[in-house]
């Protein structure tokens, strides 16, 4: 898809209903269907929030960046994400968050972003955390600049999130499960699954209506 036809369609993706849950457990581990809402509620999870930012490639394709987080001692070392974290008190609200994660881990100013709408919130039960997804756009492909946190930047386009060959079933082994077959988008020999996974299948549910 050419960047100049997903921006002419902001204002449709800003008011189209969103696919919410269904959508996204298209793309969910069997692990978090075992979670309804109140057995999320009763976890009192934690805040966070996370960014999934539009820009023109070099080819002027409409591209959405992921980021492969660095390694270390934790519940999602190494795996794809969005650029985003837990809430902080200096944040005014959750797209605050969003927009201020994006900044401290990959270098994207905040001016240089406008938000086209906030997504459905997904739980991640590993680590316990309640993540809001915003979509947003940039109108050049961004310079990084990236912390500790982040291992690399990943470019993918709409075009290859929109392929349905690029949803595949893969057998993982992570800290909390071993063995398990999990359904993931397979993009560039990149294997994006878990959370990130269902916010990227309501994010192409909600753009079929345009592409």
């Amino acid at each position: 898809m050419d960047f100049k036809k997903f921006t002419n369609h902001i204002e449709e993706l800003r008011q189209l209903k969103l696919g919410g849950l269904d959508a996204q457990f298209k793309l969910a581990p069997k692990l978090r269907l075992k979670y309804d809402q109140q057995k999320i509620a009763a976890n009192n999870p934690k805040k966070a929030a996370v960014l999934a930012l539009f820009y023109p490639n070099k080819k002027n394709e409409a591209s959405i960046l992921l980021t492969q987080r660095a390694s270390y001692k934790g519940t999602h070392s190494a795996q794809i994400s969005f650029p985003g974290g837990k809430v902080e008190k200096s944040d005014k609200n959750l797209q605050a968050t969003a927009l201020r994660e994006a900044f401290e881990e990959v270098g994207i100013h905040k001016s240089d972003v406008t938000i086209i709408r906030e997504m459905t919130d997904v739980y991640i039960p590993p680590s316990n955390f309640l993540a809001t997804p915003f979509i947003g756009y940039a109108i050049k492909r961004p310079k990084y600049l990236i912390n500790h946190e982040v291992e690399s930047t990943i470019e993918i386009t709409v075009n290859d999130l929109m392929s349905d060959s690029s949803i595949v079933s893969v057998n993982m082994n992570t800290s909390y499960m071993d063995n398990v077959d999990v359904p993931a988008f397979s993009i560039d020999n990149k294997i994006i699954w878990g959370a990130t996974g269902m916010m990227l299948s309501e994010i192409k549910d909600l753009l079929k209506t345009i592409y």
